[in-house]
């Protein structure tokens, strides 16, 4: 690959060696370089199989929604399609054959001057795609696809390249899923369950340990009830289901909270834990988050606990898991808003944990956040290649400024 000696009106920035002396480029609008493909029939849900010989596709975020065997409901084009929803505007490549789900797609099928995988990778290389035109099929229609002639094989070698990125995104993805399955399933078996005394699966050397013990909150922690009252700590942190404990800057892109009321907030310290009482579907009742990032102050409205034990991070790992949910459950009242936990300082203080010996638990602890590391790990690799993606398609495809 190598960059284009002679700027065109029209060529991008990087050019394969091959096609450095074919013509340049081209531009047409999208409603020019495809057809609309209406499938025999729009399955309802009802008919949806978990299994099947085609699948299922509609706007669900992994594509496949369900599985058929009724071959009379098939899109069998000879090409590849483009699928997108019309709500989130996300771009899908599917191969033939497959039926169509309920909810509404739009299925572009690309003319023969352009092919459908180049189409794709064109469509997907702008963010406008999925900002400005969402909910807006026939702005996007409007759009300017820039492609060279088909015949000189130059939309495909680019396809190719760009497509074989999407390949080992898309294997490292399932590596970095098996590996939070393999997580899952561990805290599963590495905690006491339900009814239980003891964990089903433990390390070697502590097989002889006996029974757990479970010890209320209040003799293990004490709660953190400092305030700012003089303001000198400014830094906002927040405890998000999905992130744990976060600068609040860098969770919502804007200081939420001004400077002038964060008098009445709590401090919290490195290594404090974080009790944030809202609700959500990914945290039923309410997240319990280490502090990982630096001292700062949080709402009174999160409660704040301390272990009397520097090595706690077992714990940090157990509040990732339900066991404590049923307890939360059982000591909460239901408040005056629905989004949010309604529970005393005092109940939530007495909150049974699990205790084992100091050893067993650091060695459950070092086990989990060995695999986190090789989670986050994972997640960057991915993110590397997502990055380098986009750099390389920036440099692929001519941009609106330069043509």
């Amino acid at each position: 690959m190598t960059t284009a000696t002679e700027k065109s009106v029209l060529l991008p920035k990087l050019r394969f060696p091959e096609f450095l002396k074919t013509d340049g480029w081209r531009g047409e609008k999208l409603e020019k370089l495809v057809t609309t493909v209406s499938p025999p029939v729009k399955l309802q849900t009802s008919s949806y199989l978990l299994q099947g010989k085609f699948p299922i596709i509609d706007q669900s975020q992994d594509t496949i929604c369900g599985w058929t065997n009724d071959e009379s409901t098939l899109i069998t084009e000879p090409l590849p399609l483009i699928v997108f929803g019309d709500h989130t505007c996300t771009l899908k490549f599917v191969e033939k054959p497959f039926a169509q789900g309920a909810d509404g797609i739009k299925i572009l099928k690309s003319n023969p001057i352009i092919s459908a995988a180049y189409l794709f990778q064109s469509l997907n290389h702008s963010p406008l795609v999925m900002e400005d035109y969402k909910r807006h099929f026939s702005i996007l229609k409007k759009r300017v696809i820039y492609f060279p002639d088909v015949k000189t094989g130059e939309q495909q070698k680019i396809a190719d390249c760009l497509g074989s990125i999407d390949e080992l995104i898309t294997l490292e993805s399932q590596k970095l899923n098996a590996l939070k399955r393999h997580k899952k399933g561990l805290m599963q078996q590495i905690f006491p369950a339900k009814g239980e005394t003891a964990p089903r699966l433990q390390f070697p050397g502590f097989l002889n340990v006996g029974r757990w013990e479970f010890t209320p909150l209040n003799k293990l922690a004490r709660r953190c009830t400092q305030r700012n009252r003089n303001g000198e700590i400014t830094r906002v942190l927040t405890n998000s289901a999905e992130y744990g404990v976060v600068d609040q800057r860098d969770y919502f892109d804007k200081d939420i909270a001004t400077q002038g009321n964060l008098e009445n907030y709590y401090i919290v310290e490195k290594g404090d834990y974080v009790y944030n009482p809202r609700i959500s579907a990914t945290a039923p009742v309410g997240p319990i988050s280490k502090n990982n990032v630096a001292t700062g102050v949080m709402s009174p409205l999160y409660s704040v606990f301390r272990f009397f034990d520097d090595r706690n991070d077992f714990y940090a790992h157990y509040f990732k898991t339900t066991g404590w949910h049923q307890y939360m459950c059982q000591a909460s009242s239901t408040g005056a808003r629905h989004d949010r936990m309604a529970i005393t300082n005092n109940d939530f203080m007495a909150m049974p944990l699990p205790v084992s010996t100091s050893e067993e638990q650091q060695k459950i602890a070092d086990c989990l956040t060995s695999l986190d590391d090789r989670i986050t790990s994972q997640t960057q690799k991915i993110e590397s290649l997502k990055t380098h993606k986009k750099g390389l398609m920036q440099q692929l495809f001519p941009t609106m400024g330069e043509v």
